[in-house]
């Protein structure tokens, strides 16, 4: 019998995990030809989703729990999950119920029965999300998928159902700086995709600020792509060829007695704006610099503070 390791990162989630427990055994029952087991991550919570998570072990030996020391980020969450899961296949999902778990046995379906190594989620609508977050997260695929070698779906979730060859692939990748998104599709290895429109969560509210996801999609842009880097340089190169033109002009129109006009305001704007860019483009070179730094420290992806197996 082949077993499905469901991998569940939680941050503050009390309120949704029983909901989540009561959709997934409904799956399970149905998936009945296949084994399970549930891995709730607890991502340094400060509320009682450890506690549920216990209560929940307790009812079913399919639960399973990891408690990480402090909240390590979702991405140490997906990591840690499928590094300690064993099943032949491993699946990612929200505990928020906007990764339907019915889905699963869809995904399970298409692996058994095409040549596929994972089978992945989109959103094809947005419904119930705020305007301006849409916008920018349409953007940011955009955007990365023309600077960036690896590609990105737009509207791509991170629930999806994996054969062990990918999920010990993405495991060997330990990198500290983690963009999940990206790891999927750097890995390579063959993916369906299954669309379907947009789900609200089921309780609770939505960690992800947009402050946070803003940050990710700097952290994504890092971790796959050097385009920034080039752009500050070539930029740097176009000011400086500019800069040594204007002065051959400036000198021509003095020999030839046409005198420049002479006014503090133009410099000044002139001297911010060149310096502002310089800023911008040291800005952009210490973020690269910044994840190396982290990197090299080699510091633990994670830390587990409690674990039930």
């Amino acid at each position: 019998m082949d077993r499905i390791s469901v991998v569940v990162p939680c941050y503050n989630e009390e309120k949704v995990m029983p909901l989540f427990y009561k959709e997934m055994k409904r799956v399970m029952n149905i998936m009945n030809y296949v084994g399970f087991e549930i891995i709730f991550i607890d991502d340094g919570s400060k509320d009682n989703t450890l506690r549920i998570a216990k209560s929940l072990k307790a009812r079913d030996d399919r639960i399973k729990y990891l408690s990480f020391s402090k909240n390590f980020g979702k991405e140490a969450a997906i990591y840690a999950g499928l590094e300690n899961c064993t099943g032949d296949y491993a699946a990612v999902m929200d505990a928020d119920l906007q990764d339907p778990p019915a889905l699963l046995e869809i995904m399970y379906r298409y692996l058994k029965q095409e040549d596929y190594d994972s089978v992945a989620t989109r959103r094809v609508t947005r419904d119930g999300e705020p305007k301006l977050r849409s916008f920018f997260a349409r953007r940011f695929y955009h955007l990365m998928n023309h600077i960036s070698k690896t590609n990105m779906v737009d509207g791509a979730r991170d629930y999806r159902l994996m054969k062990r060859q990918m999920v010990d692939a993405v495991v060997n990748m330990k990198e500290y700086n983690r963009f999940s998104k990206g790891i999927f599709g750097w890995v390579g290895f063959k993916t369906k995709w299954l669309e379907y429109d947009n789900v609200e969560r089921a309780a609770g509210e939505s960690k992800w600020s947009f402050r946070k996801l803003l940050f990710y999609s700097f952290d994504g842009i890092a971790a796959f792509s050097t385009m920034p880097l080039g752009i500050a340089s070539f930029s740097g190169l176009f000011l400086c060829i500019l800069s040594f033109i204007s002065i051959i002009v400036i000198m021509i129109r003095h020999l030839i007695g046409v005198k420049s006009a002479h006014g503090w305001s133009s410099m000044a704007c002139i001297i911010l704006f060149v310096s502002g860019f310089q800023l911008f483009c040291m800005g952009v070179v210490g973020q690269y610099l910044a994840k190396t730094y982290l990197e090299v420290k080699n510091r633990p992806i994670y830390i587990i503070r409690e674990k039930s197996f």
